[in-house]
């Protein structure tokens, strides 16, 4: 495997912070009642559905006719999900910059609703305006780990496997894009994947 030229982001927990707590925990005033209502409904396995690119009023209807005492709440998950992103991985910012500065392509594949992500992306205009391009699942309808995801955002951004760096910190989607021959890296902290980085040439 030749050495790698560009870098392919994940957003959420490589970039930023994702945290559903933060949107519900100044309405919900009692842990245990929060924790019940973040694991049993508005759960990640039902929001991974936005992700995969269903619209958050089918999602949001069928949820409240399972919960309509929650009616109300379930409704905010949509307008105010910014909330849950409530800020950059320490660190990261710094390595999208240097990259930036030294003229290595930098993009990004995500797994984000499509309907979400443009209020997000124009929040944090002044990071992603460094990004070449990024492929996000909710508008393709492909998530990671699917191999297609992969293929297309190679394609897309015009690269061979071998000329990019992937980071993610979710090991099944790592793995995926290795099997597509990407160098990929498991996402712990942003000084260890600096160090990679590094070793790599990138920075």
């Amino acid at each position: 495997m030749g050495a790698p030229s560009a870098v392919i982001f994940d957003v959420g927990n490589v970039l930023y912070h994702w945290e559903p707590r933060r949107l519900f925990e100044r309405l919900i005033d009692d842990d245990r009642a929060l924790d019940a209502f973040l694991d049993e409904v508005v759960t990640k396995a039902w929001h991974f559905q936005h992700d995969a690119g269903r619209p958050f009023a089918e999602t949001s209807a069928e949820l409240a006719s399972l919960h309509p005492q929650h009616a109300d709440l379930i409704a905010l998950w949509g307008p105010e999900f910014n909330q849950t992103l409530p800020g950059p991985i320490e660190g990261m910012p710094e390595i999208v910059a240097d990259l930036d500065a030294r003229g290595v392509p930098i993009y990004g594949i995500t797994n984000f609703s499509g309907e979400f992500w443009p209020p997000f992306r124009d929040r944090e205009a002044a990071l992603f305006d460094r990004f070449r391009d990024i492929v996000v699942s909710g508008d393709e309808g492909l998530v990671k780990p699917d191999p297609a995801i992969y293929a297309l955002a190679l394609k897309r951004f015009g690269l061979a496997g071998p000329d990019a760096v992937f980071v993610d910190d979710v090991p099944a989607n790592v793995e995926a894009a290795a099997a597509a021959g990407i160098h990929a890296l498991l996402f712990t902290d942003a000084p260890s994947f600096r160090a990679e980085l590094e070793r790599l040439g990138l920075l």
